[in-house]
This record gives C-alpha cells, structure tokens and sequence, in this order.
C-alpha cells in the first residue's frame, strides 16, 4: 500500500531523498535540488518542481498532471520505467540517460538538448521546441508528435515516426534503421550520413537533403521545394509531385512527375547505376497516343 503525502510544501534539498512506495498529490517542491533522488515506486499527481534535478536516479514512477518549471533543468536523468501523462515540462535538457519512458500528451516548450542517451522511448502526442532533442538514443516511437528545433535525432538506432510535423535543420544526421510515415519534415540537410531511413506516405522540404545515406527508401511521398537531393546516396524513391533538382547518387531507381533539373557528373559518379522515370513525360506520350 502506498504512503499518501498531500497538499505539502518542499524548500530543502534532498526533501524527500530515497522515498519509497508513496503516492504525492498537489504537492510543490520550491528551491532545494534533488528533491526526491533515488525514488523508487512513486505515483505523482497534481505536482510541481520548480528548482534543479528534481528525479534523479528514480524508478517505476507514475506522473500525472505534473509541471516541471525552466529553473527544474536538468530534471529526469538516470531514470528508469517512467509513466508521464497529461503534463508541462518548461525546463531545458530534461531527460539524460533515461531507460523505459512513456510520454502521452505532454508539451515541452523549451526542451533544449533533451532525451539525450536514451533507451526505449514512446512519445504519443508530445510537443517540441528546443535544438538538439533527443541525441544518440535508441529505440524511439513517436506518434502525433510536433518538433521545431534544429538537430533532431542525431546519432539515434531504431526509431519510429508516424503523423508527425518536424522543422528542424539537419535532422536524422548519422542515424540507422529510421522509419517515417504519413509526417511532414522541413529543414535543410535532412538525414545526412545515415543509413536505413525509410519515408512513408511523407511530404518533405529540404534543401541539399536526403544525401550520404545508405538504403534510403522513399514510398508514396512528395518532395516540395526539393532542390540538390540524393547526392551520394543509393536510394529507392517513388515520388508522386515535381522535385527541383537531384544530384549525384551513388545509385538509384527514383520515379517522379518531373524533374527540373538532374546533375550527374559521370567524373564523380558510375552514372549507369541511375534510372529515372518522369512520369508526367509517360502521361503526356499516353496522350499524344489516343
């Protein structure tokens, strides 16, 4: 059974270090850093923390409307097997090192360098703003998920996107085995030097992006204000809108309304190793056919 503390307020550091087997409601941890370290089977409802490290090294922690206020940075790190709902994280690199981590309906307005060396993360309904976000971590699914910040998912393995708005510069760089779907993605240089990415159903805006990648795929997707693509990356696109510009791939099999422009400079790449197919000029011979 679970000790029930209610309706209290914290000041001192370490004000409840070491807890164990309690349920906090509509409780307030003011100054004093690290406020409940190295707690384990908590269930938070209703609660705030308004200064640093306030769940460090925790375990098997339940949350539920609770806030974590910009000066309570650097919050959730070296935590593992949490469970947080309907809540409001203010402060900047939350998350560190965390294993087992479950978010539903969370905002994160200022979620500079978060989720950093992480394992095992589902984010449903979660709101992004910050650069860096979420770096070297493996073992993501996102859904109904909005990021805007630059840096995105640098150095992550295994993740999982679907129906999700990401605006961010140099996103999905040095990453492997990512799989996108039925998402919007605008920013430059999206997903250099990885390898294994995946686009489903997806419309992308990016200048000079999409190069340096080994296996990229590109299902039923369209490709806005595309210019420079695919420079250096085998890749298998089906594309169902115009791109600006491609160049250079390593190899590729890329179909497409049209293409404005296609640069492949025979001295830098083994040309024959790319096929096109414009479908516009297909549907215009089909015409001129009847």
């Amino acid at each position: 059974m679970l000790k029930v503390i209610s309706d209290l307020y914290f000041e001192s550091e370490r004000a409840l270090f070491d807890l164990e087997h309690a349920r906090l409601k509509n409780c307030s941890f003011d100054k004093g850093e690290s406020p409940l370290k190295h707690a384990k089977n908590i269930v938070l409802t209703g609660t705030s923390f308004a200064y640093k490290y306030p769940l460090w090294y925790a375990k098997d922690i339940e949350a539920e409307h609770i806030c974590l206020l910009e000066n309570a940075r650097s919050g959730l790190w070296y935590i593992e097997n949490l469970s947080l709902k309907n809540s409001f994280i203010a402060a900047p690199k939350s998350f560190r090192k965390a294993s087992k981590i479950k978010l539903f309906n969370v905002d994160m307005p200022n979620a500079l360098e978060s989720f950093w060396d992480c394992k095992d993360v589902n984010l449903q309904k979660v709101s992004v703003r910050g650069d860096y976000f979420a770096f070297h971590s493996e073992n993501l699914r996102l859904e109904d998920f909005n990021i805007q910040g630059n840096y995105c998912f640098d150095s992550c393995k295994n993740v999982f996107v679907k129906n999700a708005k990401i605006l961010s510069k140099d996103a999905f760089w040095n990453c492997e085995n990512v799989e996108l779907e039925d998402s919007f993605i605008s920013g430059e240089y999206l997903g250099w030097n990885s390898k294994n990415i995946t686009f489903k159903n997806c419309t992308i805006e990016s200048l000079q992006g999409l190069c340096y990648i080994k296996n990229l795929k590109l299902e039923n997707c369209k490709l806005i204000n595309t210019s420079l693509a695919f420079e250096y990356s085998s890749v298998k696109a089906n594309i169902n809108s115009n791109i600006k510009s491609i160049i250079n791939p390593l190899e590729a099999e890329i179909s497409a309304f049209d293409i404005d422009e296609i640069i492949l400079d025979q001295s830098k790449v083994d040309t024959s190793k790319t096929h096109i197919t414009l479908l516009h000029k297909e549907q215009i011979g089909k015409e001129h056919a009847i």
